[in-house]
């Protein structure tokens, strides 16, 4: 790009809406701003979200408040072992009635999916998940049915209890364009939300201050949002950081970095601002990139984590002067 594709004026309205909707769910999920907003740049920017913390944090609370926020559709699937992916998805069934076979929808044809524990399902299942998260579309006998737009996946893992799961590949995991977790409130936000007749955790209170349709105007807005030469050269740098670090069997992949390009236009935006600067990359690229790297065995057995080695490189890689267009 050589010049802002998204004029200021439409930056600010997109400033004023994105603190609407981030308002909104936030009357049932207290003290989580920092969460709200990589939910909702996942949003903006097409992709979707990985949860990893403990139950009874607000993991469906916060996917139910911004599908209520934005007016869609939301549903909720608890993945299990006996879970098939045609309870994921959808199947044809024969209608008696008129004598036809008709496709019945699954619960992921919604605008935002939370899949509740996705690492108890099978691999098959798991796999029928990211294939409509990758393509937006379910076929069944040769028919392509597309999902809503705006479609978000909040699909959440618990890191403790590990009994009976089935890991997530890095390959399926490379899917996900952010990953994050709720924690525990802050003691004041907790006695907020412990208080008799708070409002915290109740969704069907949740505002609705936008709609499906235009936060998919924004979405694609912003895909032309500019970008300078010297950002993008410092993205491309980052990821060849992680693939030389020694302590990384492997690095980010391209589409890990072009996951991390649309995430920084939506959250510049979100800022009022119509460019890109190092501190938005810098800001986004651990939970963008993190879970996309796998660590070498030695690294593991250290203790290391991928947060700690991707800070590294970032601390090792030089910072462009930022340049407005």
């Amino acid at each position: 790009m050589t010049g802002p594709a998204v004029g200021e004026h439409e930056i600010a309205a997109f400033r004023i809406l994105h603190a609407q909707v981030a308002e909104a769910v936030e009357t049932a999920v207290r003290g989580k701003r920092s969460v709200v907003d990589l939910v909702l740049v996942a949003l903006f920017a097409g992709g979707h979200v990985l949860l990893e913390d403990v139950p009874g944090t607000g993991k469906t609370t916060l996917a139910r408040a911004v599908a209520g926020a934005l007016g869609g559709l939301s549903r909720r699937v608890q993945f299990t072992p006996d879970l098939l992916p045609s309870d994921v998805t959808g199947t044809s069934v024969y209608d008696p009635r008129s004598g036809q076979v008709r496709f019945r929808p699954g619960p992921v044809f919604a605008n935002v999916v939370l899949a509740d524990e996705i690492n108890r399902a099978a691999a098959k299942t798991q796999s029928a998940l990211l294939e409509v998260m990758e393509e937006r579309t379910v076929t069944v006998d040769g028919v392509a049915h597309a999902v809503p737009e705006p479609f978000l996946v909040v699909a959440t893992q618990n890191p403790i209890d590990l009994d009976g799961t089935y890991r997530l590949p890095e390959a399926q995991l490379d899917r996900f364009m952010l990953r994050t977790s709720i924690g525990y409130p802050a003691q004041d936000h907790e006695l907020d939300v412990l208080r008799p007749g708070s409002s915290a955790g109740r969704v069907a209170g949740v505002p609705t201050v936008t709609s499906p349709q235009i936060v998919t105007q924004y979405g694609r807005l912003l895909s032309t949002l500019h970008v300078a030469e010297p950002i993008l050269r410092y993205i491309s740098e980052l990821g060849v950081a992680t693939r030389s670090a020694p302590r990384l069997r492997l690095g980010a992949s391209t589409r890990g970095l072009r996951a991390l390009v649309r995430c920084v236009q939506v959250y510049a935006a979100a800022q009022g601002r119509h460019f890109v600067v190092p501190g938005d990359v810098q800001r986004l690229a651990v939970p963008v990139l993190a879970h996309r790297l796998v660590l070498t065995r030695e690294a593991l057995l250290a203790g290391a984590t991928t947060e700690e080695v991707l800070a590294e490189a970032i601390a090792a890689v030089p910072v462009p002067r930022p340049t407005a267009p």
